[in-house]
Parts: C-alpha cells; structure tokens; sequence
C-alpha cells in the first residue's frame, strides 16, 4: 500500500502537469484569438469574439492564464482520483465535460446577454478543448508511467 506522502506527490504532479497543458493550451487559443481579431477587425462577431478577452496590453489575458492554471491544477489532482485504475471512457469524458462547463459557464455567469450566444458559446467550448487535452496530456503521463494512477 503506497504511502500518504507518495500518495500527495503523486497527485501534485498530476496537478503541475494539468496545469501546465491547461495553461499552454489557453495561450495558445488566446494568441489564435488575437491573430483572428486583428486579421478581421471590422467584422461584427469579431467585436463580439474580441470580448471575450483576447491578448492586449491591460493584462487582463495575464489573470486569465494565471487561473487557467490553478483550474487546470485542481482538474488534474481529481482527474487522478477520478479514473483511478479503470478504463471508463464515460467517466474520463465526463470529468473533463463537468470541469468545462463549470469554468465555462461560471466565465459567462455575470455577463449573460443573449445577442452575445456565439461569444459565450465560444468560452464553454475554450473551457471544454482545454480540460480534454489536460485529460490527454493526463493520460500519457499516466500510460508512461510519470504519474501513478491512484489506487483504490
């Protein structure tokens, strides 16, 4: 039986590791968003897009990362719990659909206007595709043997 302090390292490594893919896979939407915004900057839904925080100099983008991280932090330490030594494909795609769209709607909770559908449509999904490949980069971390699954 593996000890309490494995135990805790084994899933502050999952934690570093989701926060990690959390956090590039964030930047790397948010760069996509502000080359989009800029290539196409008169165009209505683009305004819209726009709002929903693209790269600029207020470092608002900068917050964002930085809790990107610490969700992607808390995705992977449960994640590990979650799939312990199963193979539920239900239960894995399940998790990371419940940490999106918590983040997702939780982002557009305050700012809930209906003309802006496809803006907060587009923040559940960022949520949705940035907690999969968590899951993913998860997933090979654990199939290579980097992090123990937890056992129960």
């Amino acid at each position: 039986m593996p000890s309490l302090v494995a135990e805790r390292i084994e899933s502050v490594k999952a934690g570093i590791v989701g926060a990690g893919a959390f956090t590039i896979t964030e930047l790397v939407i948010l760069v996509g968003k502000e080359v989009v915004v800029n290539l196409v900057p008169n165009f209505s839904f683009v305004t819209s897009f726009a709002a929903t925080t693209a790269i600029s100099g207020d470092g608002i983008w900068l917050l964002e990362l930085l809790i990107g991280a610490v969700s992607g932090f808390l995705f992977g330490v449960t994640y590990r719990y979650i799939i312990r030594n199963d193979h539920n494909y239900h239960l894995n795609d399940g998790a990371v659909l419940a940490f999106g769209l918590v983040r997702g709607l939780a982002l557009i909770e305050r700012n809930l206007v209906l003309s802006e559908l496809l803006s907060v449509l587009f923040l559940i999904v960022q949520s949705i595709i940035c907690f999969a490949i968590a899951r993913f980069i998860l997933d090979l971390a654990i199939a290579n043997k980097f992090i123990k699954p937890f056992i129960s």
